[in-house]
C-alpha cells in the first residue's frame, strides 16, 4: 500500500510542477512582446529610434544652408496732418505719427522707396474721414485695417503686417 500510496502522490505532485511550468512558459510568451514594446517605445520617444531611422534632425550641413529666419522690422512714416471732413461745421484736424510693421527687415528699402506714395494714400484716406468716424476703439481698429490695406498696395512687393499709432490727436 505504501508503493500504491507513493504511486498516486507523485502524479498530482508531477501535474502541480507542469502546470508552475506552463504558467511560466505563458508569463514569458507574455512578458517578452510587452518588454520589446516598450523599450521600443522608450527609444522612439527618447529619439533614438527615430535617428536610426533617418527621420530625426537634420545633420548640421543642411541645418547651415537654410535662409536665415524673417525679422519683422518697424519704420517710422512721418507726420501727417490733415483736415477731416466736417462739411459746414468749423474746420477739424488730424495729426497722425504712425510706424509701418513690415513682415521682412529686408524690405525695409521698398518701404522707403514708397514714402511719398504711402503719405499720398494716406493723407487722401484721411481727409475723407469725419471726426465721428475715429472715435472709439472701433473707429481706430478701422483705420488701422484701411491704413494697412493702402500699405500693402503702395510697398508692394514689401508685406505691411501692422500699422502701429504712435501719436493721434483730433482737434
Amino acid at each position: 500500500m505504501s508503493g500504491g500510496a507513493a504511486a498516486a502522490v507523485e502524479p498530482g505532485a508531477e501535474g502541480a510542477e507542469g502546470a508552475k511550468k506552463g504558467g511560466r512558459k505563458k508569463l514569458i510568451l507574455l512578458a517578452v512582446p510587452l518588454l520589446l514594446i516598450g523599450a521600443g517605445a522608450g527609444l522612439w520617444f527618447s529619439g533614438i529610434l527615430p535617428g536610426m531611422l533617418g527621420m530625426g534632425a537634420k545633420p548640421a550641413e543642411e541645418a547651415v544652408s537654410e535662409p536665415p529666419a524673417i525679422v519683422p522690422a518697424l519704420f517710422d512714416m512721418p507726420e501727417i496732418i490733415v483736415n477731416l471732413n466736417v462739411g459746414n461745421r468749423r474746420a477739424s484736424y488730424l495729426k497722425l505719427r504712425s510706424k509701418i510693421e513690415i513682415a521682412d527687415s529686408r524690405d525695409v528699402a521698398h518701404v522707403q522707396a514708397a514714402v511719398p506714395r504711402l503719405q499720398d494714400l494716406f493723407t487722401t484716406y484721411l481727409r475723407e474721414l469725419r471726426p465721428e468716424e475715429l472715435r472709439g476703439s472701433a473707429g481706430t481698429h478701422r483705420l488701422r485695417e484701411e491704413l494697412i490695406a493702402r500699405a500693402n498696395v503702395a510697398a508692394r512687393p514689401a508685406r505691411v503686417t501692422d500699422v502701429l499709432f504712435v501719436e493721434m490727436l483730433v482737434q
